[in-house]
């Protein structure tokens, strides 16, 4: 029985001539999804002791539970006969004597943090950190690097890549970094030219290497161009010129940029963007 080609899509026809796309309604920008991580279990940063073992290359899950059971590993110089031993981030395992390094899968995350979030791995008072949001993001242990106070907003990094974390954090690197800022008052012609000059703060020299006003906006609206890493290094630039700080946004680190991050969310960096903040940055 042949079936009726009446409810198939027409295939034959392309969108790929431009030229037509100008007569069409524009369509409205799809809404970003937030993935559902209702039904991901929970994971835990700290890997079960024969799962370690495994990615060190020891041996597989189940033969590394039959030398768990065996005596052979210890951990912090102690034998381990516990199957769902956790390793901390500073224990040490042994096989046998001999140190064992587990081969860790290197991690990038880019989130577009909001506000009222620390910067912290865990708060004492028990407020929300950059953490919660990421805790059902992977099994590896991630840490921010560097860091956004309380009220700012905008891009950070997240990776178990020390060398990397290091190469962006050293001021030598000049790292360059893009802030929007929003102020209580219109700035002046001549403070923005003092903000670009540099600004002798209480701990140095506050270096800018672009300052300007935001086209198309008030002049309350600033885009800053950093590569120091100082402490809240552009609130105290605009503080000492007697401006309060409404809103701070991050919008470019490293060459990365805002791009289909809703605030809150965050992404997997791509190969190329590792490759770029690795050799190009």
């Amino acid at each position: 029985m042949k079936h009726s080609d009446k409810n198939k899509p027409n295939r034959s026809k392309r969108s790929d001539d431009k030229s037509s796309d100008f007569n069409k309604p524009s369509r409205p920008k799809q809404r970003f999804k937030k993935p559902k991580l209702e039904s991901v279990a929970p994971t835990n940063p700290n890997p079960r002791l024969n799962k370690y073992l495994a990615n060190a290359g020891i041996a597989s899950r189940r033969a590394s539970d039959v030398l768990i059971k065996a005596g052979h590993v210890t951990v912090n110089d102690a034998i381990v006969l516990e199957m769902g031993y956790r390793v901390q981030a500073d224990d040490i395992v042994k096989f046998k004597g001999k140190v064992v390094v587990a081969n860790v899968r290197k991690v990038y995350i880019l989130m577009n943090k909001p506000k009222n979030t620390i910067t912290t791995t865990n708060d004492p008072q028990g407020r929300k950190t950059v953490m919660t949001i990421l805790k059902n993001a992977c099994d590896e242990r991630i840490y921010p690097v560097g860091r956004l106070d309380r009220q700012t907003t905008g891009l950070l990094l997240f990776t178990n890549d020390g060398d990397l974390a290091k190469k962006l954090s050293h001021p030598s690197h000049k790292v360059k970094k893009i802030y929007h800022v929003v102020l209580d008052k219109k700035v002046s012609v001549h403070d923005i030219q003092k903000i670009g000059e540099g600004l002798e703060l209480e701990d140095g020299l506050a270096e800018v290497d672009k300052v300007s006003y935001v086209q198309d906006k008030p002049k309350t609206e600033i885009g800053i161009e950093i590569h120091i890493g100082k402490n809240r290094i552009v609130r105290r630039i605009f503080e000492h010129l007697g401006y309060e700080v409404i809103k701070l946004d991050r919008v470019y680190y490293a060459g990365l940029t805002k791009k289909d991050i809703p605030r809150g969310m965050y992404r997997f960096l791509k190969p190329d963007e590792v490759r770029m903040m690795k050799y190009f940055v």
